[in-house]
């Protein structure tokens, strides 16, 4: 078959990340990974052919294992990544070396796993095919080592049937939670579940009762943000950042970060650290600054037009927002207006939403849907959400009209930002693109 005829169907199974809206810690009913481990199982478990450092946290996954993976292509190795979401295409997802999986190639890893479907004594969820498609490849490509990111908190993630070298944590906030009490005890639970006897722990910065949480996992070894390695400097710079880090092993000065936002400096900190223990050794220093120096991220603070700045950041809760907040203002002075296009998913609290989004100081936020076709929050319950906070807004039905209006309402020395859901940034680019032709 073809890549249309191989995504029509895996996109005829049941998607998770469409229809997770009642999926939260400390309520997973109806998850396990028994459907998983029978689908690797039929595969030969590829999981295990390829060394893991296996990512989760509430934010900053993207962006730790995008650094963990130039880290240790700076140190000659191949590698494989596993993220989620997509901005605009599925072969996004699987990279080697950070080159998306070719059509041709994903189709053949796709039949493979529609070949052994009927087998199953159960029919898989999407994603548990496209982890399991991820795993295959990087199992035949062959690669040195994979980075694995979580999509969904983690104990009952189809990605943890790896068995993980490195289990990373880079944070934990409030994201899938209802807030009950103790909900940060119960987030950080459902995180731990990666965490097996033989993997070293890497946490990024959180509260110091939440570490006994990871610990309690029994892992061969832990090492903290704060503890056991720390930034020690972080600074704008033109294009990114000036970094200093206290790693487990070693001290790794004048890093530059061509990202945008103090908190890139602590995810570059939990990566570094991440392959210190990988390695369990100290890193050259000069390979830290070449793995970092040539990391791309799209959808973090990611620059795509100048008059207007127009930027695109997937800030999809409250923890996130506030960041971009702070970027915006330590990284981005305009002397115009601020116009923000904002669309979330349904499950996110809008008022929540709002409240941090007031941080970014809009003139006008432009609310959206989302995602219409599917689970987007309606544009008119963000622009309610806007005027209980008293924050000059407006409704458009459409990501790609949302945009544009804001794009059409901005002057050259504006600022335009795009946020709330990497579901937005697909239709934003293209916009942005088209307007600039």
């Amino acid at each position: 078959m073809g890549i249309v005829d191989s995504l029509a169907w895996l996109d005829s199974h049941l998607d998770h990340e469409s229809s997770s809206v009642g999926i939260a810690a400390g309520r997973v009913e109806g998850l396990d990974l028994a459907a998983m481990s029978e689908l690797v199982g039929l595969l030969g478990d590829p999981q295990t052919d390829v060394p893991v450092i296996h990512v989760t946290g509430t934010n900053g996954k993207g962006s730790v294992t995008a650094m963990v993976v130039g880290l240790l292509q700076a140190h000659g190795l191949s590698v494989g990544s596993y993220t989620s979401p997509h901005l605009e295409r599925i072969n996004e997802r699987m990279r080697r070396d950070g080159e998306p999986i070719d059509d041709q190639t994903l189709s053949e890893v796709l039949d493979g796993l529609r070949a052994v479907e009927p087998l199953l004594s159960s029919r898989p969820t999407w994603f548990e095919l496209v982890t399991a498609a991820a795993l295959r490849w990087f199992a035949e490509a062959p690669v040195d080592v994979a980075v694995v990111e979580v999509g969904l908190l983690g104990r009952y993630d189809a990605t943890n049937v790896v068995e993980a070298q490195v289990a990373v944590v880079t944070g934990v906030g409030g994201d899938h939670t209802d807030f009950r009490p103790g909900w940060e005890l119960a987030v950080a639970g459902e995180k731990a579940g990666i965490i097996g006897p033989d993997a070293a722990a890497v946490l990024g910065r959180m509260e110091p009762e939440l570490r006994d949480v990871f610990r309690a996992e029994g892992p061969a070894s832990l090492v903290a943000e704060d503890v056991d390695f720390e930034v020690l400097s972080s600074r704008p710079a033109i294009g990114g950042r000036l970094v200093e880090i206290a790693g487990v092993h070693e001290r790794y000065d004048e890093i530059f970060l061509p990202l945008h936002g103090d908190v890139q400096a602590h995810n570059a900190a939990v990566a570094v650290a991440a392959v210190e223990s990988f390695f369990d050794r100290a890193l050259d220093p000069d390979l830290v600054r070449d793995g970092l120096a040539l990391v791309r991220l799209e959808g973090r603070a990611e620059v795509v037009a100048h008059q207007p700045l127009v930027i695109l950041d997937g800030a999809h809760n409250p923890d996130a927002l506030r960041a971009l907040g702070a970027t915006l203002d330590d990284e981005f002075a305009t002397v115009g207006s601020r116009t923000v296009v904002l669309g979330l998913l349904a499950g996110r609290d809008p008022d929540q939403a709002v409240e941090a989004l007031s941080s970014l100081r809009p003139d006008l936020v432009v609310c959206t849907t989302a995602d219409p076709d599917d689970r987007g929050l309606p544009a008119e319950v963000l622009a309610a959400a806007c005027e209980r906070a008293g924050l000059a807004h407006e409704a458009v039905a459409t990501p790609a009209e949302a945009v544009a209006r804001a794009l059409a309402h901005a002057q050259e020395e504006d600022l335009v930002v795009v946020t709330g859901s990497f579901r937005l940034l697909g239709p934003a680019r293209a916009v942005v693109a088209a307007a600039l032709s």
